[in-house]
């Protein structure tokens, strides 16, 4: 070999391994996710959803390789939170945790969001609403209650737990409509949310307050009020002494609050299996499960597909129990 052909040999070597040194990088650059991921929360620090969205980031930081920052992206009741999901860029790099609201801010008229605009990753949460009496009351279980509500002229009874056209609102309209009763059959007292509703119900203030149970917990401990029932098709292990309407009252209505993960429209598929898959193995973990039942919150997994149909469920009903109490604007 001359010596041309030696430098040529040599030359060609080293743009090789330059080469190769530069493959390895891109090679490794194509793995998702290679920088933080944000989680985006339409509610408040320290609320349900926040911690709700503050575990399933945790467990997929770990899962993932990479930070997962969840902001809270609070106001127009929801709206500003779900739109900022909506509205990221689809790469990857900004999800979300949505909630039951989604399926009703549409039809109240305060955005044109829906279901619809986004890709689903997974349910992972929902809570169904309980019947609350005082401690007080005379009903000691939810069929006295019905009969009672059936037997009461209509707005003599009251009932509170959220704000006008609140997800518990809703879910009184629902039951109340199940039993053939109008909307407005018992009287919506608003409130600021479940934990003062509670307050006035132990005060004797209203008759029922339909908020989960998770959140009258502490009432209920505390043995200032009764929850009677949930809506919801089986009971909740963490409340397995609470009966279900149905097995009480044969009617087989259900609703709730539910949160779930979701992305962008127009994710790529590959990045959205990858984050689906994690989500998975975060739900089954222990961690998750320990975390879920301290606080009382359901736990309820649905895939993508899944969680699509769900969601589309949930819109049908808000919205039918919504314009029967004359709230949909949308």
């Amino acid at each position: 070999m001359n010596e041309v052909s030696r430098r040529g040999l040599m030359a060609f070597g080293v743009a090789a391994g330059a080469a190769g040194l530069l493959a390895r990088p891109a090679l490794a650059q194509s793995r998702y996710p290679t920088r933080p991921i944000t989680l985006l929360c339409p509610w408040g620090a320290g609320g349900g959803t926040d911690a709700t969205a503050r575990i399933i980031g945790a467990l997929l930081e770990k899962d993932l390789g990479q930070p997962i920052n969840v902001v809270n992206r609070t106001g127009g009741n929801g709206v500003v939170g779900h739109s900022a999901i909506a509205t990221a860029q689809p790469d990857g790099y900004t999800i979300g945790i949505i909630t039951v609201e989604i399926a009703m801010l549409h039809h109240a008229g305060l955005t044109n969001l829906t279901y619809k605009d986004y890709r689903p990753l997974a349910l992972m949460n929902e809570d169904p609403p309980g019947v609350q009496v005082s401690a007080s009351s005379p009903y000691k279980d939810i069929k006295e209650l019905a009969d009672a509500i059936k037997a009461a002229p209509a707005g003599k009874m009251k009932a509170s737990g959220t704000g006008q056209g609140g997800i518990w609102h809703l879910a009184l309209i629902g039951w109340l409509q199940a039993m053939g009763l109008k909307p407005d059959h018992v009287r919506w007292v608003p409130s600021n949310g479940a934990a003062p509703a509670m307050q006035d119900l132990a005060a004797g203030g209203v008759d029922i307050v339909t908020c989960s149970v998770p959140e009258a917990r502490a009432m209920l401990d505390a043995g200032r009020a009764r929850s009677l029932a949930i809506m919801a098709p089986q009971r909740n292990p963490q409340f397995d002494t609470v009966p279900t309407l149905n097995e009480k009252l044969g009617i087989s209505y259900s609703t709730g609050a539910w949160r779930g993960i979701a992305a962008p429209r127009g994710l790529p598929d590959e990045m959205a299996k990858t984050i689906t898959a994690a989500l998975e193995r975060a739900y089954k973990a222990k961690e998750f499960t320990d975390f879920m039942n301290a606080r009382g919150f359901g736990t309820v997994w649905a895939d993508p597909d899944g969680f699509a149909t769900f969601m589309g469920r949930s819109d049908a009903a808000m919205g039918e129990a919504m314009r029967a109490a004359g709230l949909a604007r949308g």
